[in-house]
């Protein structure tokens, strides 16, 4: 009974473990991803080309032991399939990926705060955040929809949350939904605390929660813009305790020029 040599079965082993790697990972991704809860995805995975890809590696698998059970040498073109398939997969990933800018969901969530953050401050009246709902609203209407999904739908559009009298940002948000941007407003609208409701990031599925990275609630924070002409922009600290006075005031004068020193 002839067999191939070692170096062609490893080669069919090593391309069998990584195509069931790669594309039972993309399908079990994708059957999951339209049954949980929430899934950080931009767009349902794809479901047809990985159960394709799988099911021709069990056709190519098939044919490889039946080559070792009939006993055919290492000339037997079925050992070569296996290869053959895990680089026509591999390449036509590739084709499809190009042009396409890899953009991660937490990344989309990083981007909404911080562009939040610097248009709620531009609407500020150098004194005071917004706090009017109807003036915030527009902000998270020209954005794109939130990067999760909800048993497999895109969440539509951005919602709002507006709290006053908050003592520092919102870490627990049970009970809201995925993509809620929650402004937690502090006394006297000196500033404002944002976060948002979607999963952690490098999470792909779980329940809603206020967005974290590495463990750490992401928050942004809304202060006033201080507007070019304004005198509390050009003498921030005037008038403050231990602020240096004007040139040539009584309190800028020492004591030599008050009072000069006797003559000898």
């Amino acid at each position: 009974m002839k067999l191939p040599s070692f170096k062609t079965l490893l080669a069919n082993i090593v391309c069998l473990f990584t195509l069931a790697w790669l594309y039972g990972g993309d399908l079990w991704d994708s059957l999951r991803a339209r049954t949980a809860e929430v899934s950080a995805f931009l767009a349902p995975p794809p479901l047809v080309w990985p159960a394709v890809v799988l099911a021709a590696t069990g056709v190519a698998l098939g044919l490889v032991l039946w080559g070792l059970v009939r006993g055919r040498a290492e000339g037997f073109k079925g050992y070569r399939l296996l290869p053959i398939l895990l680089v026509s997969a591999l390449f036509f990933d590739l084709v499809l990926a190009e042009g396409q800018v890899p953009l991660l969901p937490e990344d989309v969530a990083s981007l909404v705060l911080d562009h939040f953050q610097e248009k709620a401050a531009a609407l500020a009246n150098g004194k005071a955040v917004p706090s009017e709902p109807a003036v915030l609203r527009p902000l998270l209407d020209e954005l794109a929809p939130p990067p999760y999904l909800v048993k497999g739908e895109r969440v539509p559009a951005w919602s709002l949350q507006v709290r006053e009298q908050c003592q520092g940002p919102v870490l627990e948000a049970p009970g809201l939904a995925v993509g809620t941007v929650i402004y937690c407003v502090a006394p006297g609208h000196e500033k404002a605390w944002v976060t948002l409701v979607g999963l952690p990031a490098g999470e792909r599925f779980g329940l809603p929660a206020v967005f974290s990275v590495e463990g750490q609630p992401h928050v942004a924070v809304v202060r006033p813009v201080l507007r070019e002409g304004s005198g509390m922009a050009e003498l921030p600290f005037q008038g403050g305790i231990g602020a240096p006075a004007p040139v040539g005031s009584e309190e800028s004068l020492d004591a030599g020029v008050v009072a000069p020193a006797p003559t000898p």
